[in-house]
This record gives structure tokens, sequence and C-alpha cells, in this order.
């Protein structure tokens, strides 16, 4: 650490090491969330070096900030994280909002703990899920909803991404659960009262 606030060739040598750390994390974050983002190939490799080349000059610009209180590798991690999620949820930002591979809209129910007993009340339970999202939610909450349930983009990379805040984008979230909800209840199959923000985790089969 103290070799980057230097100056000459150690400086640039702990620059190159961290960058390498940075870029490693980058890759290593991208490949847990293969199959939550569609990246691929050269273009997630660009991707992973824009994210450790940004998390590298945020380190260096907040080095001062840096107290010790956990080890500088630690530290320096959620900023290479933090930088991956801001560009996946840029590249999420480019698409529509209603188009969704397959293989995401097949885990959106265990993400939202909705846990069918039978495949065929599953697939039933996605369509009515799939048309609630698309049907009755504004463009807003859909994308903002989709960005953090379906493609698992922390809250804090929206916020950086769409200039909003925290709280503005809670109510997001809760109104877009309480209409899923509500036209899940509507349709029989929810149990239980309607509400509540984390809310669509009693299912039933409808009749």
């Amino acid at each position: 650490m103290d070799a980057l606030q230097g100056t000459g060739t150690a400086r640039d040598a702990a620059l190159a090491r961290l960058h390498a750390l940075l870029l490693r994390v980058a890759r290593s974050e991208l490949r847990r969330r293969e199959g939550r983002h569609p990246v691929t190939g050269p273009e997630l490799d660009d991707l992973a070096h824009q994210a450790a080349g940004d998390a590298l000059m945020a380190i260096t610009a907040k080095i001062a900030e840096f107290r010790g209180e956990s080890r500088f590798t630690t530290w320096a991690y959620k900023f290479a994280v933090l930088e991956v999620s801001a560009k996946l949820g840029r590249h999420f930002w480019r698409r529509p909002a209603t188009i969704l591979e397959t293989g995401q809209w097949d885990q959106l129910p265990d993400r939202l703990g909705l846990q069918p007993d039978d495949l065929a009340e599953q697939a039933e339970l996605l369509a009515a899920l799939r048309r609630a999202v698309e049907e009755q939610l504004t463009d807003r909450q859909r994308r903002v909803f989709l960005a953090i349930v379906v493609d698992g983009i922390p809250l804090d990379a929206l916020v950086v991404q769409l200039g909003s805040s925290r709280n503005a984008l809670y109510k997001v979230m809760f109104d877009a659960r309480r209409k899923l909800r509500a036209v899940l209840a509507a349709n029989g199959y929810l149990a239980g009262p309607a509400g509540g923000p984390a809310g669509l985790d009693c299912v039933r089969r409808s009749s």
C-alpha cells in the first residue's frame, strides 16, 4: 500500500500488481454470475478489463480513506465487485425490459421463494408471473425488478446507474412486488394476506 502512494518505478510496479489482482477478481465475479447475464466471449473479457481499470482508478483516488480495519486486498476486492455490478447494470439497461432468456425466467420463482409442488404447477405459475411482470408493472418497475431479482444486480449498482437513491428504488421494488402479489393472489396462486415488501412466498395451486 505504501508503494501505491509513492512515486517512480516502485509505484508503477505496485499499480501493475494491484491491477492484476483486480482483473482476477473481476473475471472471477463474472464467472460466478455466469448464466445471469448475456455477456460472453471477448466482450466478457473486455468488461473484466474495464471493471479492473475503473476499480484501480477508484482505489487510487480513495486510498487515503483506507483505515486498515480490514486487509487492503479485501478493501480493494469490493471496488472490483462493485465495478462489475455497475457495468453489468449498464449492459442490462441497454436491453429491452421485456426480453429475458428462458433460463432467467425459469429461475425467477425460486429467487422469489415461490416453490410449487410439481413441474406442472411450476410452469403454470411461471406463465402467470411472466404475464404479470410484463403487463402489470410500469416500465421503471419492470426494469428495476428484473435487474435486481432476475439479473442479481446489487441495489447500490443500480443507484449509481440510475442516479437515484436507495429509498427511491426500495419504493419501486415495494410497489412492484405488491402488484405482482395482488395479481397472483387474485388468480389463486398465493395463500395468505397480500402485501408486504418481501411477499410472494406462499403458493398454492389454483383451482
